[in-house]
């Protein structure tokens, strides 16, 4: 089979694997599609995991099912790379990503291949049966979304509802931006400096936009709020400088949501006094877990997420190092598919 190998960071390749074999209780699944996640353009994180079979955002057909397994040949699933346990006491207490077994893969080799293997407990515990009428894409959407949804989960009602800034536009930014509207917030405000993603951030509900190439984010928070700073803020670029910049935005108990990791070695020189005075919370939220790709998928049956206008680039798999590079560029995309025939 073919599959698109990442040998180093802007340095794809297809290349001919073996077909993955299938465990009991396991599935062998056929791919239609896979997503390219904003963490696979991060040099420093993919680097060190190279080679490797790009993308863990796939949805397919299943080819061939296990002895157990809990679905059957023909139906259409989206499968999570990690999965837990469900039994371990992180995962009574809901932190599936910290689990031993989550961390271990539960797809192989990866999403960018003409198949991958699912293992026996990444296909009892988080993989999802697509209902019928729901686009193929959508399942490729699955697991962002549910980022999104445990990120939100994690922060106080009262600061999902209020005033939302979102600072980065990528694919997740805009996710968030969505969700922040699903839930309610009085007052969305998105930043970055591509024009292009700033007026998606705008159709996907965003109330003000703030370019911070020609316009500082602090002064523009505060004029759009009254100077009252913003409740939720969600820090997507992975760099101490936004986490920096959306702690100067968050107001007296607002809440500081870390969506992403910063380039190990990094030190942020936090100013504890300013968090423990205004009580800003500080929350990472890192990956999801079964209940938040469960509730995705219902979010994406409901129609929460515009496909036609998020899903703005699609590659077969023979391309998918322009998919790649695309993603890499950070310019006119939000979701970049690879797709097979």
């Amino acid at each position: 089979m073919r599959a698109a190998v990442l040998r180093a960071f802007r340095d794809v390749a297809v290349q001919d694997l073996p077909q993955p074999e299938v465990e009991p209780g396991g599935l062998l699944v056929q791919t239609r599609a896979c997503g390219i996640c904003s963490g696979d353009v991060m040099p420093w994180y993919v680097e060190r995991k190279a080679p490797l079979v790009l993308g863990h955002e796939p949805m397919g057909v299943v080819a061939a099912a296990g002895d157990g397994a809990p679905f059957a040949v023909g139906e259409r699933v989206f499968a999570h790379h990690h999965a837990p346990c469900l039994a371990c006491e992180f995962c009574r207490r809901g932190e599936h990503v910290h689990c031993a077994t989550w961390k271990q893969p539960a797809i192989t080799p990866g999403g960018c291949a003409e198949y991958f293997a699912v293992s026996a407990n990444g296909a009892a515990h988080d993989t999802l049966r697509l209902p019928d009428g729901l686009p193929d894409d959508a399942g490729c959407l699955i697991e962002p979304l549910a980022c999104c949804v445990k990120g939100f989960a994690r922060a106080p009602h009262e600061a999902r509802t209020g005033v939302v800034l979102v600072l980065g536009l990528g694919p997740m930014g805009l996710l968030n931006v969505r969700l922040a509207r699903h839930h309610g917030a009085r007052r969305i405000i998105a930043v970055d400096r591509v024009p292009f993603r700033l007026a998606l951030a705008r159709a996907f509900g965003a109330d003000v936009l703030i370019d911070f190439g020609r316009a500082d984010t602090l002064t523009g928070v505060r004029d759009a709020t009254d100077g009252k700073l913003a409740d939720l803020v969600v820090v997507g670029p992975p760099h101490v400088a936004a986490l920096a910049t959306g702690l100067a935005c968050a107001a007296p108990g607002a809440t500081l949501l870390q969506f992403s990791p910063v380039t190990p070695g990094e030190t942020w020189p936090l100013d504890p006094n300013r968090v423990y005075f205004d009580e800003v919370r500080l929350i990472p939220s890192y990956s999801c877990g079964p209940d938040d790709t469960r509730a995705a998928l219902d979010l994406l049956a409901s129609g929460l997420v515009d496909l036609a206008a998020f899903i703005t680039h699609r590659f077969p798999l023979d391309r998918a190092g322009e998919a790649y590079d695309l993603v890499a560029a950070g310019g006119d995309s939000a979701k970049v598919l690879v797709t097979f025939s």
